[in-house]
């Protein structure tokens, strides 16, 4: 996937999440309430603390006219950097408070605020709700023209000259789809970077499966990356819900969205390009109607509903509901299983032995030997339920392990040289293809895509005309 233009809009390369101005009950947030998000993000079981920055939506505090949000004081107390976002919906007026926000900031906070700001987004899928798509989901279509867009990054540039938020970038976030949109190009000239929002779930025209959304992912990345003209790209909005109505194929669960923050997150995106994942507290109303993205639910908590380990990439950026399998050969070898969210399974042995190097594929279930002249070592293990054989065979001395898990299909393969004795297989129902062991695991992007996003991620969280109102 090309991510070459996709880098960091800052020096480090940061990963937080999406934080509205107020809660999922339509109170305003205040400084303990930003704090408390902040540390718990932070704190996330699972992430060594990874989640250090937060994108912001406004600069105005809830309740005010042009006050600076308390998100600032709780990002400087907590350590966290900001992404911040200017609210470029409702008018010049509107955009005029904003700034003053945002100059405000400046004087007041100083130094401790401007260090740890990322970039300067103007406005958030304005382009969007003014669009075929948006409309047809929000027929209000509350937005603002590529020209006002253009006009506010012109002006904020202008408030931030001779601070120490001179040199931080300025762009505008909006949706991959419109990002192709030519008639929207002005924008793309005039932005620092793009900021990128797609859900999967949402694209309801194609195949929007848990198994195929890390395809259409990288389609609309690669779409927006080639916008671009080679700025940076940074992903906004990006996630998967853990409950919530049915999208067509997509279902929402916490298994699907621990599949998405695995393939999509860990694997494609972090520590690769800045990331904000959607999100951390629930910030939909509508519990029977609308999709929850938050990933520990709706009360602010350090325990998330999935497991958010990152572990090294194993396969390839495409989750299945099938089970993969891997064998490997060595002076002392071990065995490793990738369990998937449907696997059980059971462990079995067998024995072989080998004299000089040898290697072999085979695991995922059923029984697997390997027989030549010598002595060999090695251990398996397997989980999850599915079928198949596997066999080594060779000269020399040698030593191996195999691998399987999931429930469906897997593969594995290895080599290796050494001395020993032992055996290891796998056992279950399904099958297991092989494969090379000098094999690696890779992603195929296409060229083009189309899609739509409901408007329920946009209401939800910003809120367009109504929600946007409680802002303030």
């Amino acid at each position: 996937m090309a991510l070459a233009a996709s880098l960091s809009v800052a020096s480090a390369v940061n990963r937080g999440f999406n934080y509205g101005a107020v809660t999922r009950e339509g109170a305003m947030k205040d400084e303990a309430s930003f704090t408390a998000e902040f540390k718990a993000a932070k704190g996330l079981a699972n992430t060594d603390g990874a989640f250090t920055s937060a994108r912001l939506y406004t600069m105005i505090q809830s309740g005010t006219t042009n006050t600076p949000i308390s998100a600032i004081p709780a990002a400087i107390a907590t350590d966290t950097r900001l992404f911040l976002g200017l609210w470029a919906s409702a008018g010049q007026t509107n955009f005029d408070n904003e700034i003053a926000a945002l100059t405000a900031a400046i004087k007041q906070y100083g130094e401790k605020f401007t260090s740890r700001v990322n970039g300067i987004s103007c406005g958030s899928e304005d382009l969007y709700r003014i669009s075929p798509t948006g409309l047809k989901n929000d027929p209000t279509g509350v937005g603002a023209q590529p020209a006002d867009l253009v006009k506010y990054i012109g002006q904020v540039r202008k408030a931030i000259e001779g601070t120490g938020l001179s040199s931080v970038p300025v762009g505008h976030v909006d949706t991959w789809d419109v990002w192709r949109n030519g008639s929207n190009s002005a924008v793309i000239d005039a932005a620092d970077f793009l900021g990128f929002n797609t859900f999967p779930y949402f694209q309801v025209t194609e195949d929007n499966s848990i198994e195929n959304a890390p395809t259409l992912f990288n389609k609309a990345l690669e779409i927006t990356t080639a916008a671009a003209k080679g700025k940076p790209v940074v992903i906004t909005e990006t996630g998967w819900p853990v409950s919530g109505k049915s999208a067509a194929r997509g279902v929402p669960s916490p298994a699907n969205a621990r599949s998405y923050y695995e393939t999509v997150g860990c694997n494609t995106l972090f520590g690769k390009v800045d990331t904000y994942w959607y999100t951390l507290v629930d910030a939909n109303t509508a519990v029977d109607s609308q999709p929850q993205f938050g990933i520990v639910g709706t009360t602010i908590s350090t325990t998330p509903l999935f497991d958010l380990t990152c572990d090294p990439v194993k396969n390839s950026t495409s989750p299945s509901s099938s089970s993969t399998g891997s064998a490997t050969a060595s002076a002392s070898a071990t065995g490793t299983s990738v369990p998937k969210p449907t696997g059980t399974g059971s462990v079995s042995a067998g024995a072989g032995s080998g004299n000089g190097t040898s290697s072999g594929s085979g695991s995922s279930s059923g029984s697997g030997t390997g027989s030549g002249n010598g002595t060999s070592t090695g251990g398996g293990s397997s989980s999850g339920s599915g079928s198949g054989t596997g066999s080594g065979t060779g000269s020399g001395s040698s030593s191996g392990s195999g691998s399987g898990s999931g429930s469906g299909s897997g593969s594995g393969s290895g080599s290796g040289t050494g001395t020993g004795s032992g055996s290891g297989s796998g056992s279950g129902t399904g099958s297991s293809p092989t494969s090379s062991p000098t094999s690696s695991p890779s992603s195929v992007v296409a060229n083009a895509a189309s899609s739509i996003k409901a408007a329920s991620s946009i209401i939800a969280l910003f809120g367009a005309v109504a929600a946007f109102a409680a802002l303030y």
